[in-house]
């Protein structure tokens, strides 16, 4: 039975109480929905309300930057610089001061660092590590002749608040090394 004004009280509305003639979709949307615009959906055949702000989502907080050389001594993890900012949606980088990332969402975040070092032995070696709360957290390291570059990808875990990361890198070649930053870039996953 289809109910055109109020349904009795204390009766659970079900798909098939809906008046298609009410439910027409002949009003188009011609914007995105609001966050606080509701679908009506069937969730194994019971009826609920869904807020728009639960569907989908922005990969935000984002950010990419960079750094100049950092000098590194030998066999010593140094926190690697950054003094320029490709973009920083949320404003979670914290240039200039710090050099780290702190999500203000909570959730899980894609981080990717490519450190650059110039090199001119076979034996050098480049470790570069991801911190959080200033803890090595892991990384990847290269062993390679000439310019030696280590990229790596990692997918961590924010509290929204407190939870932090940076970079650091490692350097073995018996001396004091200059190890550029260039790039550290994250986002948030969405519905993760």
């Amino acid at each position: 039975m289809a109910y055109i004004g109020q349904k009795p009280a204390n009766k659970a509305v079900v798909a098939d109480d809906l008046d298609p003639a009410v439910i027409t979709g002949q009003t188009a949307l011609a914007v995105a929905p609001a966050d606080t615009d509701e679908f009506l959906i069937s969730d194994a055949g019971v009826l609920k309300r869904l807020d728009a702000s639960l569907i989908g989502g922005d990969n935000t907080p984002a950010f990419r930057v960079s750094g100049p050389n950092t000098s590194c001594a030998n066999n010593t993890f140094v926190k690697l610089s950054v003094n320029a900012e490709t973009f920083d949606v949320g404003s979670c980088f914290d240039l200039g001061g710090n050099n780290r990332f702190t999500p203000n969402a909570a959730g899980k975040y894609v981080l990717t660092a490519r450190v650059e070092m110039p090199s001119g032995t076979d034996t050098d070696y480049l470790n570069t590590v991801f911190y959080k709360n200033g803890s090595n957290i892991g990384g990847v390291a290269i062993v390679q002749k000439d310019w030696q570059v280590a990229a790596f990808t990692s997918i961590v875990e924010a509290n929204g608040s407190s939870d932090y990361f940076e970079v650091y890198a490692r350097q073995q070649t018996g001396g004091t090394e200059n190890i550029y930053l260039a790039e550290f870039s994250g986002f948030k996953l969405i519905g993760a």
